[in-house]
């Protein structure tokens, strides 16, 4: 018998309800946002595979679009059908559909163009999320924001319910790998204790955290190696007195360096390496579309990088992991950076 060291996630009536409503449908979605990281993967397919082991469902999992390369290893990632590639069959089943969970996404406007289809779907639906301010019409909201990643609270649901001792490695790593991409390695937003149980019972089922960390950290090819050390030698503008930076990667940038989606994963939390340093942001073009420009925040302590995501990057996220977007050209998205850092700054943050 498992330990009961967890406490619930949601209410007995609340986990009453989860499962009736995943006993009384045949037809099951699961989805996540756009450019989908290893928490929105991890926690598609691991709560796919509760399904599909404990329930007997066969569920399918919708991406809106690529997903980087260093995630493609991951347990049943063959099954997951991109959006922006099979529109049509999407849109059949998500209007045919009986149930539909949201994971890893407070807004439906984050699945970029399914949004449509989501939206008008008439399934059931269900959010497990750890942002801010959810907003999807739902059955049931499950939205803890202060939980480390979607996949701790996949973890919890799974605990919750008892069914743990069922599930194996096709469950444990995907859960293990988003945790891990959604604090950095454990580095940040991971001091609650009940972490490290969950990642020790995800240990039992005998998973290679070593090499989870390998296939994520360790999969890059020899240009993004080189984009790595350009980035940091050319783009970097470093503001001492802030104990801030900001970089740029252009579009040529990215043609030089033959590019593919995930080259640019983790650059940002680079310069925090440097001492004292406070905050890291970086600004990269979208590699199709003029005007958009791609914006990641990274900072350590107290900084609150959602709130400068919000307030001047149309985006939001978590204390110290945050993104957003610009519609305009990389010059004022600088300009931007520059006016943001100098605003929080003023109000004594950096």
């Amino acid at each position: 018998m498992q330990p009961t060291m967890l406490k619930d996630l949601i209410t007995s009536e609340e986990l009453d309800q989860l499962k009736e409503l995943i006993c009384e449908s045949d037809t099951i979605v699961l989805t996540c946002h756009q450019n989908a990281d290893g928490d929105a993967l991890g926690s598609c397919l691991a709560w796919a595979e509760v399904l599909h082991a404990v329930y007997g469902k066969e569920p399918q999992v919708f991406v809106p679009d690529l997903y980087p390369d260093f995630l493609h290893w991951l347990p049943n990632s063959d099954k997951i059908i991109r959006y922006d590639k099979h529109r049509e069959g999407c849109d059949f089943v998500l209007a045919h559909a009986d149930l539909v969970f949201c994971l890893d996404f407070n807004d439906a406007k984050r699945t970029a163009d399914m949004e449509s289809a989501l939206c008008s779907s008439p399934a059931k639906k269900v959010l497990i999320d750890h942002h801010l301010d959810p907003t999807v019409d739902t059955e049931l909201t499950i939205s803890r924001p202060e939980a480390s990643s979607t996949c701790e609270l996949v973890f919890r649901l799974v605990w919750q319910l008892g069914c743990f001792e069922q599930l194996g490695k096709h469950f444990a790593v995907p859960v293990y790998c988003g945790m891990m991409t959604d604090t950095g390695g454990f580095t940040y937003n991971s001091s609650d204790p009940d972490i490290f149980f969950i990642i020790s019972q995800l240990l039992t089922k005998h998973i290679n955290k070593d090499k989870i960390y390998r296939n994520v950290y360790h999969n890059f090819s020899e240009n993004r190696l080189r984009l790595m050390g350009f980035v940091m030698y050319e783009r970097l503008v470093v503001d001492q007195q802030h104990h801030a930076s900001y970089f740029t990667i252009t579009r040529q940038d990215m043609k030089r360096f033959q590019f593919v989606k995930g080259d640019a994963e983790g650059l940002v939390n680079m310069p925090l390496q440097m001492k004292g340093h406070k905050l890291s942001i970086s600004l990269r073009e979208d590699s199709e579309k003029d005007n958009l420009i791609w914006v990641s925040l990274r900072s350590v302590d107290q900084f609150p990088c959602n709130q400068m995501a919000a307030q001047f990057f149309n985006g939001g996220g978590h204390l110290n992991a945050a993104g957003g977007r610009l519609f305009c050209s990389l010059d004022e998205a600088v300009a931007i950076t520059r006016k943001a850092i100098d605003s929080f700054a003023a109000e004594g943050n950096l």
